[in-house]
């Protein structure tokens, strides 16, 4: 008997990815070599903390910091089974022409997951498997030119506060 995988019935939910990767860019480079802000929530602060400590480790040059980043697997075609969510934050580094990940520094916590079979040296695994998977997303990101779009953003930004006297917002 052959069963098509793809085969779509009543109540069957097809899975378009089994890995989703979101995360926010910030090129290390395009950072001020001033102190952090002195303003901002508690989790901002400590957020400027994890940066600086990643620029003091790594530097700023083809240094990126990943955050407010999610990796989720879907183990099952279905919404409600074997999923597995994971939050990440780090530091990659690409190669000297910029266009390929070299190094994968993250710190990543299962926040979530619908899989009642899962046993901690599987976890374990898929924790592994995130930093390669992130690295493969990035490496896409770049061929996409993601990567150029956000230092153009980030360009354009310091561009306007240096001509708005280093102010941005509210007519500062």
């Amino acid at each position: 008997m052959i069963v098509e995988a793809n085969r779509k019935s009543p109540g069957d939910v097809f899975m378009e990815s089994c890995v989703k990767i979101t995360f926010d860019c910030l090129p290390l480079r395009s950072l001020p070599q001033e102190s952090s802000p002195t303003e901002g929530s508690p989790k901002f602060q400590e957020l400027v903390g994890r940066i600086q400590a990643a620029i003091k480790r790594y530097g700023r040059h083809n240094a990126y910091y990943l955050y407010n980043a999610r990796c989720v697997f879907h183990l099952t075609n279905s919404e409600s089974l074997g999923m597995l969510d994971f939050r990440f934050e780090g530091t990659l580094l690409t190669n000297a022409e910029d266009m390929k990940t070299q190094v994968v520094e993250l710190d990543v916590d299962m926040v979530g997951e619908t899989c009642d079979w899962l046993t901690e040296p599987a976890l374990r695994w898929f924790e592994t498997t995130v930093h390669r998977a992130v690295k493969v997303e990035f490496d896409r990101y770049i061929a996409a030119g993601d990567l150029d779009r956000t230092r153009e953003r980030m360009e354009q930004l310091e561009d306007e506060t240096l001509s708005s006297g280093g102010f941005l917002g509210m007519g500062l």
